[in-house]
This record gives structure tokens, C-alpha cells and sequence, in this order.
């Protein structure tokens, strides 16, 4: 575990427990975006990244069965597309879940016996009762006061029940309006539900880049004036990318492709290899995607609640899809897409060139990339505040001033009206 502190805050050296997952690469990557954010803003707090997995390796009963990590089973569907069924698949697991939440609780409460942060930050889903429930637990056996949990939802919108949304009494950071509804409709008051501006992504997205677009794709092996599309789908890629540059390739469209295909080598190779009559650039796992994003148009690929927010932060209409393959979390996020008039969502790759001629007709791209420009996503740097002001909050409450204050009073410029 990795503790990070910056230098200087209104709050010094307030510990912070930022609990993630690497069941796909989203949680992970919006906790490191966290911290980077804290770190521009020079909050000097004590972030202890924890992955849930080495607080609850001992109950992971899959594993003792199968040998074979819940998160590892997760990503393995994702990499070879086995993503139909996600929705009873979901509440199996929360089934499990709730049988072993005891022992969960148990190993969770004693890790904050030991831990005494100021605040306990999830960014993940499923497992927010049985953290709160351990948290209190710790809290009550050490006589101190009720730490402070935060749920800060990585998805559009929640998925219930028992997946992002618990009715515990906590503080929620919610990303879009209709998230901040169901967190309401839940019962949650409205002091304690945070809306911003939309999903966290790493700061480097908003990090001006001097560079010469039609440069840069020469150097790629592309051409510097036609318009271009990114394809990704997650961390580990799908076959659905070398399907979509044939039927590109078959439409005999005007444009070129760039496919970013994570850690899946085999498609990566695959892809390479490929002869293809239109100019196209292939990588895999990499760290520079603002970059080729930068190089792109617009984007194809799966509905994800991350990849489609650095699309978007980076001015690039989205064409996704919607169907029984979509992962049932993610299916919200096709209607925000397509009510929001933030690109093209269709029901079958199969029409991916239809969906690529409407990018390439000049008047509808201007008018998807004008409705995506309005959005201005700062969420980013607007968590960071709200976490100071809970700190804040917290401390003045267990100092015995303004306890009749609530956090909204202290952040009135990042918590909105849901």
C-alpha cells in the first residue's frame, strides 16, 4: 500500500482511505485521478490507496474454490466478450456477497481498529454496505466518533439494488442528475448527496498539447487530413474492433483508424496485421490516450462510463452500442449518450458505418461536437473540494463547533441541486 502526501493545506496531514478494485481498469484509474488532482491542488492529506481484494482475501470463497480471484473472472469476461447475461450474473454475485458480508465485516472492522482516518472514500459498488458496516463497527470498539464514509459513484448512474446506492447514512458523490435522484429517492438527504459536473478523469485530459495534429499522423502512418476515429473498449480490448475495420473497410469510407487495444496482445498482433485499404494505427496498452485522442475525431466503442467521459473531455462525439451484450450498468449510459445528443448509439456494430457516414458529414458532426463541448466536466477537481470540506466539517463537529452546520454549508459552490 502506497501512502501519497502533498505539501501544504488548510487540513494538514488528514488521512484518507481510498478504497478500489481493479474488476475492469475503471476504479482503479478514477482512484489514481483522485490523487493526481489532490496533488495539483496541494492537499496535504495522506491518501492510502487500498484494494478491497487484500482486505477480503481471506473471504473470497470463489477463489478457494476455483482458485481464480472474483476481479480476475470479471476481466477475463470482458477480454473475450462475454458480457450477455451480466444482469442475473450481477445478482448471483450480490447473493454471495450478502452470505459472507459477516465475515467481511469482521476483517474490514479490523483494519480500521488499526486505521484511524479522517475520512473512508469507496469508488466501488457492491461491497459499500459491508465497508460502512466495518467501518462503524471499528468506530464503536475504539469509542471514537463516527468516521465519515464517501461513496463517489464511477457510473452514470446507479444499478439497484445493493449496487452503488446503500441506504446506510453516508455522503454520496454523484455524477449526473439522475444519479443524484435515485440517492434521494433513497432516502438520502439532500445535504449529503454531492451532484458535479460529471464522471472523474485523470487530469492529463485537460492538459493543453502543443502539437501539430497533422504531424503527429504523418508520424503515425496516417493521413493529416482525414478525419479520424479512435476504437477502444476498455483495458482488453474486444473482437468487436476487427470487425468494425473490416465493415469500414467494406463501406470504402473517407476516413482512418486508430485502435487501441490495451492488454490484449493477441488482438493487437491481429489487428497489425490486417490489410486494410484505408490508413490505420495499432497499440496496445498505453498511457498516452489523451494524446491519440488529441489525433482523433471522434470515438468508437463500448459504453463504458470511463473511456466514454475522456472521449468527451476531449471534444470527441461517441458512436456505442446498445444490446443484450451491453453490460447492464452500462446501459444507462446509452441513454444519456443518445438524450444528451452526444453521438450515435447503435444496436448492432453491423451498422457501424451508417454511424461512421453520419461523423463524416460535416453539419451533424458540428452539431454532435457543439452538444458535447457544453458539457465541461470538472469533476475532478471539483471531489477534492468536497472531500476538504467534509474534513473540515468533521473535525470542527468532533471539536465541538457548528454541529448544527452541514457539509453543503462548506462547499457551496460543487454541491448542486440535484
Amino acid at each position: 500500500m502506497t501512502t501519497y502526501r502533498s505539501d501544504s493545506s488548510n487540513y494538514p496531514d488528514a488521512q484518507i482511505d481510498l478504497i478500489y478494485f481493479d474488476a475492469g481498469g475503471g476504479h482503479r484509474a478514477s482512484a489514481k485521478a483522485l490523487i493526481s488532482a489532490a496533488e495539483q491542488q496541494h492537499r496535504s492529506w495522506q491518501i492510502n490507496p487500498i484494494n478491497l481484494r487484500d482486505l477480503l482475501e481471506p473471504a473470497d470463497v470463489i477463489r478457494r474454490l476455483t482458485g481464480v480471484r472474483v476481479e480476475d473472472f470479471y476481466n477475463s469476461q470482458l477480454k473475450y466478450g462475454l458480457t450477455i447475461g451480466t444482469g442475473p450474473m450481477l445478482r448471483i454475485m450480490q447473493m454471495v456477497i450478502r452470505q459472507i458480508e459477516p465475515t467481511m465485516i469482521k476483517l474490514l472492522a479490523r483494519h480500521w481498529q488499526r486505521s484511524q482516518p479522517d475520512l473512508v472514500v469507496s469508488m466501488i459498488p457492491n461491497f459499500n454496505h459491508a465497508i460502512l458496516e466495518g467501518l462503524r463497527q471499528a468506530d464503536a470498539m475504539r469509542s471514537r466518533s463516527e468516521t465519515p464514509m464517501v461513496t463517489i459513484l464511477t457510473d452514470l448512474a446507479d444499478c439497484p439494488p445493493h449496487f452503488w446506492i446503500e441506504r446506510q447514512k453516508q455522503y454520496l458523490v454523484c455524477g449526473t442528475a439522475t444519479a443524484a435522484r435515485q440517492a434521494i429517492a433513497m432516502g438520502h438527504d439532500r445535504a449529503r448527496v454531492f451532484r458535479t459536473s460529471g464522471m472523474i478523469v485523470r487530469p492529463e485530459f485537460y492538459s493543453p498539447m502543443e502539437l501539430s495534429r497533422e504531424a503527429e499522423r504523418i508520424r503515425l502512418g496516417l493521413d493529416p487530413e482525414l478525419p479520424t476515429g479512435i476504437v477502444m473498449f476498455g483495458s482488453y480490448g474486444s473482437s468487436q474492433m476487427t470487425a468494425i475495420a473490416r465493415r469500414i473497410e467494406t463501406a470504402r469510407l473517407k476516413t482512418q483508424l486508430i485502435f487501441v487495444c490495451g492488454h490484449n496482445d493477441k488482438l493487437r498482433e491481429h489487428i497489425d496485421s490486417m490489410k486494410l485499404s484505408y490508413p490505420f494505427h495499432c497499440v496496445g496498452f498505453t498511457s498516452k490516450i489523451p494524446y491519440f485522442m488529441q489525433l482523433a475525431d471522434f470515438f468508437i466503442g463500448k459504453p463504458g462510463p470511463g473511456c466514454i467521459s475522456e472521449a468527451l473531455v476531449m471534444g470527441l462525439p461517441v458512436i456505442v452500442e446498445r444490446n443484450a451484450w451491453t453490460m447492464v450498468q452500462e446501459r444507462f449510459n446509452t441513454d444519456w449518450i443518445a438524450q444528451n445528443e452526444l453521438g450515435i448509439v447503435l444496436p448492432s456494430f453491423r451498422q457501424i458505418a451508417l454511424a461512421v457516414s453520419t461523423m463524416l458529414d460535416r453539419e451533424q458532426f458540428l452539431r454532435l461536437r457543439a452538444s458535447v463541448k457544453a458539457l465541461d466536466n470538472r469533476a475532478v477537481f471539483e471531489v477534492p473540494e468536497i472531500l476538504a470540506a467534509l474534513i473540515s466539517h468533521h473535525r470542527a463537529a468532533n471539536s465541538g463547533f457548528a454541529r448544527a452546520s452541514t457539509a453543503a454549508q462548506f462547499a457551496p459552490e460543487v454541491h448542486r441541486s440535484a
